[in-house]
């Protein structure tokens, strides 16, 4: 099976002159730049060193790790460490999962 993207002119994207949006963690916080194309949301997320995420997510990602690490807990109890050039992918509704990082950390994320 093939991904299906429709309805998207060729467009650059200079992140840097994207507006930046603060999200609260349990501790720490996250800046999210975000685009939307159709009903594909695609983000540049800082976290803080220190950031936990104040939820469970049951959203669906695919998420590469830019910079630093991130610590990815699913609810069954499974962790997984993500450093640069490491990524994940998850469906909508298939795991709940968290994320927290000690050091800080850079992500490019399309969900």
């Amino acid at each position: 099976m093939t991904l299906n993207i429709q309805d998207i002119a060729f467009g650059i994207t200079d992140w840097s002159q994207i507006e930046e949006t603060q999200h609260a963690g349990v501790t720490g916080k996250a800046m999210w730049r975000t685009r939307h194309f159709g009903n594909i949301r695609v983000r540049m997320v800082e976290y803080t060193p220190g950031y936990l995420a104040d939820h469970w997510c049951s959203k669906g990602h695919i998420l590469l790790c830019l910079e630093g690490e991130l610590h990815t807990e699913l609810e069954d109890g499974r962790t997984f460490l993500l450093k640069a050039g490491m990524s994940y992918q998850v469906a909508d509704n298939a795991e709940p999962h968290r994320s927290s990082t000690a050091t800080g950390a850079k992500l490019f994320i399309v969900d």
